[in-house]
């Protein structure tokens, strides 16, 4: 080849590079026109903006230049109250648009386009502006590694299809955002399509994978001057209306109270809720639960779920243990005595302050207050209750600082606390986490040293207690891997305000990685992973986990999921909890677990979702196995529904099973069956107005083959003379049928149906009608609720008063 054939390639390869990861600039300007938020761009004083094209794929083919038929153009201005922002997005097959229409925050099945904008430009904060083709708008925080979907804005924004594509525009009011005082500002900014029947994802400045940070990825906004971060002030006042009702009792209840939010500074932001009112959040999923620890349920509760990404730093915040069941519980040997424990604990108010600095500070501060709670016994023989002090009034306090720098890496401070009144148990945890990376984000250094120290109650010792753990890794690129290590203390507990199970155990993991950064001859993406973890008992030495792991999963070109996972314990380990008794300890056999996972495109009308597993293990006759079928289809884009059938088998399991006379622990040789039907749809009747179906019934039967006995080494063997019962049949119901309607900004009406129920009996019937019908005929509860909330904007009725 030529010299001058050899220059030009390496000069085109150079331009092409820097042209990939140069950051972008748009240049934009004040106006005094009215727009009309409509979806049309039809105003002149648009023509008078510049304008951000080029655009370029994020995923699949990272880096590729967008196509001229999928050309997008967008204008940004501003005024004095707020940010517009218009977007046109060609495209060649306009009949071919997705437009599904979903609730709030639901991307669906349909086509999208996205601002990503940051008041300080300093790539640790986004927040983050969508809205489909049909209207419907998502938001959220974004940080690294994660996006905060609960967090919702008031913003307008409306669209229109074309015959050339669709059309966007949005207003974006500056109370939603956050930025300095400074006279001239330059913001962070960088705009996103998704074509949704491609499943391809574009952004106006590129977005390289190889880097591990996304969020310093983005182009930059300039020409904002002179304007004023506005008074965040909104206050949200709610009443609410309950009806409930069963075979003993109805009750009508009537709530009131308030949500308030305001803006501190230009940074930080408090949260407070008065007369709290959660009636209406979605169910928990119970199982059947034979283990010794707690099943562990998500946070549905908006309050504790909205902005919480610095909370949850060095994860030692579980919040559902705010207002959760109380920390004591009442008992009695007396026979003619009945007593009732409550399950929850109500909350009383709770307030939050966050927010981060333009320097890369952040600072959380979550208060919570729950009242005194008591048991009540009932003397069957003078017919008289008695209260049981179970839980006294109880304040909660999460404390964050997190520093974060070179717009990759940060060190975290964190402090929960657990007061209660009187002479109950009180906690205190705190922690030091640190996620280190180099300038080009390749490499990484991770850890955390977390103390904890409890308050016993009563007569019992106070105990404090360390968890540590470091790891070292490569986070970029197409090969990827990590090791590191971890210490658990005995005495280790923070589970007053999070949630733990396992502590005295120190353990090491190594994981390799490689993934493709673009679309094959086969897959538009594929991943595979191997990791290996052994774990250790401190006090015995013994081992407790020794797992070798291999998962593959990818995205074929007809953009159908698959993956595998092949997991492989090929050693004997021991179990210090099953036995529910402290320094006993269970041998488990080496297994092998497998699974598949198989997701059709959800573009298609009609998808589905298998998932077969099974656990084979060293020991005759035992082995578990089950398989998830979950069907859907899309009627039109209003409509959806969902089924999903879940089967569980488990021959010859071995578990605790009761204590006996001697207090001598009793395990049972069992088989577990579990069966699960969920239902769920939706109707839209507009982007502000759905109605929704949510139902699922579980059934669950544990029967006893053998009662065994636990001896010193660890191995189990039959003959146990144990006469109880200890077989489970529990079978629950819930039915969820809610409307929905987004009346104004930020306001709702919503309308909730609700049935509840659930049956535990220790008679095993392996019919599933039999089972379901005494389950319908038992005390079902039913709930009647409305509720109404409205968003008030200090800014727009100040003039008011």
């Amino acid at each position: 080849m030529p010299n001058s054939r050899i220059l030009q390639l390496i000069f085109i390869i150079i331009i092409s590079f820097s042209a990939y990861s140069q950051k972008k600039t748009l240049q934009t300007h004040s106006i005094t026109e009215r727009i009309s938020i409509d979806g049309k761009i039809d105003e002149a004083i648009w023509e008078s903006a510049h304008s951000a094209t080029n655009f370029v794929m994020q995923e699949p083919d990272n880096g590729a230049a967008a196509a001229s038929e999928k050309e997008v153009t967008v204008r940004v201005l501003y005024d004095n109250e707020a940010l517009y922002i218009s977007a046109i997005l060609k495209d060649n097959q306009p009949d071919k648009i997705l437009k599904e229409i979903t609730q709030r925050d639901n991307f669906g099945t349909a086509d999208h386009f996205g601002v990503y904008i940051n008041g300080f430009n300093d790539g640790q904060q986004d927040f983050r502006f969508f809205v489909s083709a049909a209207g419907v708008q998502m938001d959220c925080i974004a940080t690294e590694g994660n996006e905060d979907y609960s967090w919702d804005a008031i913003w307008n924004s409306d669209v229109t299809l074309t015959d050339e594509g669709w059309t966007v525009e949005m207003r974006i009011p500056y109370a939603a955002l956050r930025f300095s005082k400074e006279k001239v500002q330059t913001w962070g900014i960088n705009f996103y399509r998704e074509i949704k029947r491609d499943r391809q994802k574009y952004t106006w400045n590129s977005v390289n994978l190889e880097i591990g940070a996304l969020l310093p990825q983005t182009g930059r906004l300039e020409g904002i001057e002179n304007i004023t971060p506005p008074t965040r002030l909104f206050f949200i006042p709610y009443s609410s209306y309950y009806f409930e009702n069963n075979t003993t009792t109805s009750s009508h209840t009537f709530k009131a109270g308030m949500d308030i939010k305001y803006g501190i500074n230009d940074s930080f932001t408090l949260d407070a809720i008065l007369i709290p009112d959660f009636g209406q959040t979605v169910y928990d999923n119970v199982e059947l639960n034979l283990g010794p620890f707690e099943q562990q349920f998500n946070e549905n509760r908006p309050f504790f779920t909205e902005g919480t990404d610095l909370f949850n730093k060095g994860g030692l915040l579980y919040s559902r243990r705010v207002g959760g069941r109380p920390s004591t519980y009442a008992t009695t040997d007396e026979q003619d005595i009945d007593v009732k424990n409550p399950t929850s604990v109500n909350l009383i108010n709770a307030v939050k302050v966050s927010g981060r600095t333009k320097s890369g500070l952040g600072i959380g501060v979550l208060n919570a207050i729950t009242e005194r709670t008591f048991a009540r016994a009932y003397n069957e023989i003078t017919q008289k209750s008695t209260k049981i002090e179970v839980e006294p009034v109880t304040n909660y306090n999460v404390l964050v600082v997190d520093q974060r720098f070179n717009q990759n890496s940060s060190v975290s401070f964190i402090n929960t606390n657990v007061t209660r009144n009187g002479t109950f148990r009180d906690a205190n945890v705190s922690a030091l986490v640190y996620d280190l990376n180099t300038k080009n984000n390749r490499y990484n250094l991770s850890g955390d040293a977390k103390y904890s120290y409890i308050n016993r109650y009563g007569n019992a010792d106070d105990k404090n207690g360390i968890s540590t753990s470091i790891g070292v890794g490569k986070k970029g690129g197409k090969w990827r891997y990590n090791a590191g290590a971890n210490y658990v203390s005995k005495e280790y507990d923070p589970n007053d305000l999070g949630i733990n199970f396992i502590t005295d155990y120190h353990g090491g993991y190594a994981n390799l990685g490689y993934r493709i950064l673009k679309p094959t001859k086969l897959f538009n993406t594929l991943r595979i992973n191997y990791n290996n973890y052994l774990e250790l008992q401190n006090t015995s030495g013994r081992l407790q986990q020794a797992q070798f792991n291999i998962d593959i999963s990818a995205n074929t070109l007809k953009n159908d999921y698959l993956a595998f996972s092949f997991y492989v314990n090929p050693l004997k380990v021991y179990d210090f909890y099953e036995a529910r008794v402290e320094n006993q300890f269970v041998t488990l056999p080496k297994n092998i677990y497998t699974s598949l996972y198989l997701s059709t495109n959800y573009n298609r009308k009609f998808a589905i979702d298998i998932t077969p597993h099974s656990k084979i293990y060293n020991e005759k006759k035992r082995i578990m196995y089950g398989i998830t079928v979950s069907p859907r289809y899309r009627f039109n884009n209003r409509f959806l529904m969902t089924y999903s059938l879940d089967m569980f088998r488990q021959n010859s399991d071995k578990g605790f099973a009761a204590f006996d006379t001697a207090d001598e622990v009793v395990f049972s040789e069992r088989d577990i069956r579990a069966l699960t039907h969920e239902i769920s749809a939706k109707y839209a009747l507009s982007p502000r107005m759905t109605l929704n179906l949510a139902a699922r019934y579980y059934w669950a039967i544990s029967e006893n083959r053998a009662y065994l006995s636990l001896k010193n080494n660890g191995s189990l063997v039959s003959g146990n003379p144990f006469a109880g019962d200890t077989n489970i049949n529990y079978n629950t119901l819930n039915f969820d049928l809610s409307y929905s309607w987004w009346f104004a900004p930020g306001s709702e009406i919503s309308v909730l149906y609700r049935n509840n129920g659930s049956t535990y009996t220790n008679l095993i019937n392996r019919n599933i009608g039999p089972n379901f019908n005494n389950l319908i005929d038992s005390n079902l509860n039913t709930i009647f609720s409305i509720s109404l909330r409205y968003f008030i904007d200090y800014n727009a009725v100040k003039n008011i008063f």
